[in-house]
């Protein structure tokens, strides 16, 4: 069993930045694939980036490529997405997700068994 925690939301006007954070606990992430999703108020949760904690592989969408990035700290067993450029589109509820196995689909939420509560960013414009 695996528990996520995310923090680090919060309120920021566009152009602005933010990291979150998602630390593990009940497990280590050693051979896990992170996932980071989103969900905005009346539209479906939505894949932003992902990251092997094995391979060291990392898969962004394109909304956020070269925006977003992922890095991690093993002694904390904790995954960061750092957010630069935010846009008013980048509002939404951020989750982080965990699950085991090879790197396969990662950018599908359904095959994610373990989510933390969730964290809300909100971009100002």
């Amino acid at each position: 069993q695996v528990q996520l925690v995310e923090s680090g939301g919060g309120l920021v006007p566009a152009g602005g930045s933010l990291r979150l954070s998602c630390a593990a606990s009940g497990r280590t992430f050693s051979t896990y694939n992170i996932g980071w999703f989103r969900q905005a108020p009346g539209k479906e949760r939505e894949f932003v980036a992902a990251f092997s904690w094995t391979l060291g592989y990392t898969n962004y969408a394109d909304s956020v490529k070269g925006r977003f990035s992922i890095s991690r700290d093993n002694a904390k067993n904790t995954v960061y997405l750092q957010m630069n450029s935010l846009k008013p589109e980048d509002t939404a509820v951020y989750y982080c997700a965990t699950k085991s196995g090879g790197w396969r689909r990662v950018y599908d939420g359904d095959e994610y068994p373990y989510w933390g509560q969730g964290t809300q960013v909100t971009v100002s414009s």
